[in-house]
């Protein structure tokens, strides 16, 4: 069965656990590999061969409140247009009555 890498991925899990095994050297691993020297020493340094996740550890919210919205336009130093803004915090104050 194949393997899935991610997209970045030079390496499989058989060449991973090839290189944790071999006493060969950096050099000569990263050569025969076509990689680069650090990602062979990293790969030697685990002690798994498994792919560890990329991105943030923790799940944060990209959902900001109507106020935060008005503060982040307001503050991203003029890139809507002085009417625009004006017609928004209307908006915004209309909805709080």
């Amino acid at each position: 069965m194949g393997q899935v890498l991610r997209g970045c991925a030079t390496t499989t899990e058989a060449i991973r656990r090839a290189m944790q095994n071999s006493q060969e050297s950096l050099r000569a691993l990263a050569k025969r590999y076509g990689i680069n020297q650090k990602t062979v020493a990293k790969w030697r340094a685990r002690a798994s061969v498994l792919d560890q996740p990329t991105g943030p550890k923790d799940a944060k919210s990209t959902v900001l409140s109507v106020e935060e919205k008005r503060r982040s336009s307001l503050l991203s130093g003029g890139r809507r247009s002085c009417r625009s803004t004006i017609v928004s915090m209307r908006c915004s104050r209309r909805s709080d009555i």
